[in-house]
């Protein structure tokens, strides 16, 4: 037991050192954004919208677009630390305001442009989809994002955040998920 103890902290030191933070990053935001289309995926099946259970090619594509996502994340909250490091209210909502001015956007037009691209999709392809779901996707980012960055800027130290983040994400890709996907069916 205490050998497997060891090998977790080994582990967590490992991936939350500050030299291996951008790729524990980037690896998480892949990941959580795959989690959450394999989710949305489940739930498409069990509503008889798809016929098969899994397109592991869309996961992969979900993937891939969700790690080049990392480092864009990553970069931008130690940026907006190092730019208002205070842990206060007025602090958090600040970085809220920041949050849903500047990186909701940036990241959701990356993410449309990013599995277009994945897709084979000319960019007149992608700018119509975005131009058509951005208002949608917005909306729901933010409705979902103020509290949950709010817990993040106000309680959690900088080199937590983007894996806090990229949790959040899990629940809000299976929503992302749904918005890419639902009228590909």
């Amino acid at each position: 037991m205490k050998t497997y103890c060891a090998m977790i902290q080994r582990g967590i030191a490992f991936f939350f050192n500050k030299r291996n933070l951008l790729f524990t990053n980037s690896i998480t935001s892949g990941s959580f954004m795959a989690i959450g289309d394999l989710i949305q995926q489940e739930i498409e099946y069990q509503n008889k919208l798809i016929p098969e259970r899994y397109d592991w090619q869309r996961c992969e594509r979900m993937f891939f677009v969700g790690t080049l996502m990392g480092p864009l994340h990553h970069f931008y909250y130690v940026y907006l630390d190092k730019l208002m490091p205070r842990a206060d209210a007025k602090t958090a909502i600040k970085k809220i305001i920041c949050d849903q001015t500047f990186a909701s956007p940036a990241t959701i037009i990356f993410f449309f442009y990013g599995m277009g691209l994945m897709e084979k999709k000319s960019p007149e392809q992608s700018t119509e989809e975005l131009r058509q779901k951005f208002l949608y996707v917005y909306m729901g980012d933010c409705l979902f994002w103020p509290p949950v960055q709010f817990f993040n800027f106000y309680y959690l130290p900088t080199q937590y955040r983007v894996l806090y983040i990229n949790a959040a994400t899990l629940f809000f890709n299976i929503f992302l998920s749904f918005m890419k996907h639902f009228d590909q069916h």
